[in-house]
């Protein structure tokens, strides 16, 4: 059953029971405290089955009125607000996208759109990126965890010689682990060629000179006694362990996509569209969660940072985009890892309806898009409705810390549990609640 949660879609609130009455005659229940209900103080939230979540971070802030959520065409030479493509219909009754998402829209089905998702953060780039990932903003105090380290210290890898959280493109503190400490930690590659970085010795290293070295180290550390040792040392050395671990074979051999079918290869695209099948194989090994960044600026210059000029060749990265999701997607179906993968598309914020100077545009953060897919979740379904121009929100807004409580709950994880930084508790989100008409 496809729905879609809007304006002339959504229905009325009943008054007799609260609960929202859809066009199709279905009932979901509302957000409120009778739907959560309680378990000594703490909210008892619907919790999903999803077994791995993989984000495609759209580095620079993607245009909800450019690919999700469309409206009427503008026109940047005349001054015209609006989108700056066309519109097409999808698989969900009701629901349009940009043209250039052609492959992603008949299988929308698949997929759950947000499209009412806020945050306060408008004209920085790093800031609105932190708040994405962490869910909270920039603290002087502490230092938060990403979505990713939340979900691997929480649930740990899937399989065994994996690690729990891969980071496909450039690190940064913001997608770390935050006070969780480098146990919830990712291994990152920045192209899908060369592998993890650090993880393989210098080609003069031969195994047997590699085996004298892990002898060596070994007897290092063991002539220290273990009550001498720091917490950061303890940590370090964990780290090194895992990283030996992390260099055998088992793990590399994820990396070999030319053992992959090339129709399939081929299937994905570029680079792009291999980092996604990369993922595939990843959460196939048992990584819990994949970040894949899609920022690749040779395409049009800019990224999805599209001021001025930027906008002229933003089409080459939403093809790139709809190619490789789309593929992702089917590729999870067909391995029977689609209702266990929540896949989240996600930006640091949109672009206003109107063009700047240059016929670009601009950052907007009081309104734009998520997307998601499978998860096991309510699918078939775009949760919100926006104005005439993808600029308010009409109903249904989504806060950040509302979305990342439904992709903890999604994969089974209490968003108002309590984690520690040091002796000070955090919850795991900043009062987010999930969607749970997205549940049951």
């Amino acid at each position: 059953m496809s729905l879609v949660y809007g304006r002339r879609e959504f229905g009325k609130i009943s008054a007799a029971g609260g609960a929202v009455a859809l066009a199709s005659g279905g009932f979901l229940s509302p957000t409120n405290s009778a739907a959560l209900g309680s378990e000594g103080h703490k909210p008892v939230f619907p919790m999903g089955k999803a077994e791995h979540c993989v984000m495609i971070w759209l580095g620079g802030g993607a245009g909800q009125i450019d690919t999700w959520d469309p409206k009427v065409k503008g026109d940047p030479k005349a001054n015209k607000a609006g989108s700056y493509y066309d519109k097409i219909k999808t698989a969900i009754e009701g629901v349009e996208v940009c043209e250039h998402l052609s492959r992603c829209a008949p299988i929308m089905d698949r997929f759950t759109l947000f499209r009412t998702v806020h945050h306060d953060v408008i004209d920085e780039h790093a800031s609105a990126t932190n708040r994405m990932h962490t869910g909270r903003p920039v603290s002087e105090t502490v230092i938060y965890p990403s979505v990713g380290s939340v979900i691997a210290h929480q649930r740990g890898p899937a399989g065994d010689g994996v690690p729990a959280y891969v980071l496909i493109g450039y690190p940064s503190t913001t997608r770390g682990p935050g006070f969780l400490g480098s146990s919830a930690g990712y291994i990152y590659l920045t192209d899908t060629s060369s592998g993890p970085q650090g993880f393989q010795p210098a080609s003069i290293i031969g195994p047997e000179r590699q085996a004298r070295r892990y002898d060596l180290l070994s007897r290092v550390r063991g002539a220290q006694p273990s009550e001498n040792r720091h917490a950061f040392q303890e940590s370090y050395e964990s780290m090194i362990s895992e990283a030996q671990r992390l260099a055998g074979p088992q793990f590399m051999n994820i990396f070999d996509l030319k053992s992959e079918a090339g129709d399939l290869r081929n299937t994905y695209g570029g680079e792009f569209g291999q980092r996604c099948l990369l993922t595939r194989r990843l959460l196939q090994s048992g990584v819990r969660f994949v970040e894949v960044s899609h920022n690749l600026n040779f395409l049009n210059g800019t990224g999805w940072d599209v001021h001025n000029e930027g906008i002229v060749d933003q089409h080459r990265l939403i093809q790139e985009l709809d190619q490789a999701l789309a593929a992702l997607v089917l590729d999870l179906e067909r391995v029977k890892l689609l209702d266990k993968t929540l896949i989240v598309v996600a930006t640091e914020f949109g672009r206003p309806a109107k063009f700047d100077g240059g016929g670009g545009r601009g950052h907007y953060g009081k309104c734009f898009s998520v997307a998601c897919a499978g998860g096991g979740i309510k699918t078939g379904v775009a949760v919100g409705q926006t104005d005439d121009l993808a600029m308010s929100i009409v109903e249904r807004p989504v806060s950040v810390p509302d979305l990342h409580a439904t992709i903890y709950a999604t994969l089974g994880i209490n968003p108002r549990e309590e984690l520690y930084a040091g002796e000070r508790p955090v919850p795991i989100t900043d009062g987010g609640t999930p969607v749970v008409e997205l549940f049951g």
